[in-house]
């Protein structure tokens, strides 16, 4: 693929786990990439442009949609995989993680996706995918998640609303729904910030009895990615779990 016909995507929440492994599948697809996160550092590969920043702030995502068109011309695809999970009891959240879940889950996706649109459709066209999780559809007495599912729930109904207010303009909007997944957010022994959250009780959460891999997340957005007559889709790649227990 020649520069001036380089496809380009943006990766939030880029910096590790998923959104690491995202970034370099879009490169192996020959896209250049904008990573951003919090605490990403900048790499050794013009392919790629490192953006730090919070994307709660709706000025993080005005200077990564701006550094993607200053940098490589154009704007194509907008992963929004940023956002952060807290397991509490509903009345013990407080007002600090309220602003901290919403604020990257939901203003994130809001505030970035807002931004690129109008870049995908001088471009054509374009796709927007969002990572959510499992727990939307299928919660778990195990695992309380109210901001979870107040956030990436959200994100599902608006990925649907999004995809059909923009279908007749060529933007597809999809989102991934993972269960748990092998991530730095979930270490495999317990530590004092995860007491219950070894790997052998995540995986039991799975009817097909295992945790899902990065790459199984990564695989799922690509595909979606090459799948041009898919829009308002939630593809679960959960082993099992939204289907039952």
């Amino acid at each position: 693929m020649s520069v001036e016909n380089q496809k380009v995507a943006i990766v939030s929440g880029a910096s590790q786990g998923i959104g690491a492994a995202l970034v370099q599948g879009y490169r192996k697809l020959g896209y250049a990439v904008v990573a951003t996160s919090r605490g990403i550092g900048p790499g050794d590969d013009a392919g790629v442009l490192t953006v730090r920043g919070d994307i709660a702030d709706p000025a993080t995502a005005e200077r990564v949609v701006a550094a993607a068109v200053e940098r490589f011309g154009r704007l194509d695809t907008v992963v929004n995989n940023a956002g952060i999970f807290v397991a509490k009891p509903f009345t013990e959240y407080t007002a600090a993680d309220y602003a901290a879940v919403t604020g990257i889950n939901t203003d994130g996706f809001f505030h970035l996706t807002q931004q690129a649109l109008p870049h995908l459709l001088a471009q054509g066209g374009g796709h927007v995918v969002s990572v959510t999780t499992s727990l939307v559809d299928s919660a778990d007495s195990r695992v309380p998640s109210v901001l979870a599912s107040l956030t990436k729930g959200g994100l599902q109904s608006a990925t649907k609303s999004l995809a059909i207010e923009y279908a007749g303009r060529g933007i597809r909007v999809n989102a991934v729904s993972p269960g748990t997944v092998k991530t730095p957010m979930h270490p495999a022994d317990k530590t004092p910030m995860h007491p219950a959250e070894t790997h052998d009780f995540l995986a039991a959460l799975h009817p097909v009895g295992r945790m899902g891999e990065v790459g199984d997340i990564v695989d799922a957005v690509l595909f979606l990615e090459n799948a041009p007559f898919v829009t308002g889709e939630i593809l679960h790649v959960d082993g099992g779990m939204s289907a039952g227990h």
